[in-house]
């Protein structure tokens, strides 16, 4: 099947960067919310990024002009049904995505693909509620999205073929790489990256270094181009925090059990860089560390 238009649910941090590479491939895109505001915020955003790409002279004006003209948006979810493929890029709670896909069932078309950009959410689980689990795929990309190369591919257990190669070749189309990965708790990128994440919260809530230490280490030692704890507030904690509880009720092992200052920092609202304040304060004209 050849995909030409694209739904994305949810016009957050990773739902106006999958519109704005769809859109740049040259791909139709309806994005909807529930939040007008959010889409208006979502479109003026991919215009900023998309004005940074033509300064840096990665595209020419006339392609950012057709990327903007290729998005459209709506507030009515069932408006996407006639689009080729949907993803679900909203918040990381299980029940939010199966209400969504509920309410988008009887407005699709028979071939339409659906997928889940879930970072850590059963597939086959999701699929099994729908009318096409053979259909239903993870498709999960990096934040931030126009920047990052990877996408994951998670096949549910009954996906089929064709909807897979389907896939593969609209992340061909996107100029991104693919990496299949095996339905299991949070794939293969969070599987490695969260517990390395949660393992530093540790290491600064037994108080064998500080944020800046800890950070610094990871740098400087390790050659990473963010230290843990920046990385996590970059992510959201609360988003870290869903994906350790995903892994440890998911394969009932203790070493990744959420560390209870990552839980504390979450009960507080304290989330990261999206709320001004996590292993950072962000509210200065630069990061302070909070501990």
């Amino acid at each position: 099947m050849e995909i030409r238009s694209v739904g994305i649910v949810g016009a957050g941090q990773m739902g106006n960067g999958i519109a704005h590479v769809f859109a740049l491939a040259g791909f139709d895109v309806l994005l909807t919310d529930i939040s007008e505001d959010a889409l208006k915020a979502a479109v003026e955003l991919v215009g900023h990024h998309l004005e940074r790409q033509v300064v840096r002279e990665k595209i020419t004006a006339e392609a950012k002009k057709a990327a903007l003209a290729r998005i459209k948006t709506t507030m009515t979810l069932t408006d996407l049904g006639q689009t080729d493929l949907i993803i679900e890029a909203a918040t990381e709670r299980e029940t939010v995505k199966q209400k969504i896909f509920d309410e988008l069932l009887p407005h699709l078309k028979p071939t339409t693909i659906l997928t889940s950009n879930t970072s850590s959410i059963s597939i086959t689980r999701l699929a099994s509620r729908t009318d096409r689990p053979e259909k239903f795929m993870g498709f999960h990309f990096m934040n931030p999205v126009p920047v990052m190369q990877l996408v994951e591919l998670i096949r549910g257990i009954a996906t089929d073929e064709p909807t897979y190669k389907t896939l593969l070749g609209v992340v061909e189309k996107l100029g991104k790489t693919a990496a299949s990965a095996e339905d299991f708790p949070a794939f293969i990128v969070n599987r490695i990256l969260m517990p390395m994440i949660n393992e530093a919260v540790y290491t600064l809530y037994e108080g064998v270094g500080s944020v800046k230490s800890i950070d610094e280490s990871l740098k400087l030692g390790a050659n990473h181009p963010m230290g843990p704890l920046e990385l996590a507030d970059f992510i959201g904690l609360d988003t870290c925090l869903a994906i350790m509880n995903v892994l440890h009720d998911g394969l009932a092992d203790t070493k990744y059990r959420p560390c209870p200052l990552l839980t504390k920092y979450v009960e507080a609202g304290w989330l990261g860089r999206k709320t001004q304040r996590g292993f950072y304060d962000y509210r200065g004209e630069a990061p302070v560390p909070t501990r």
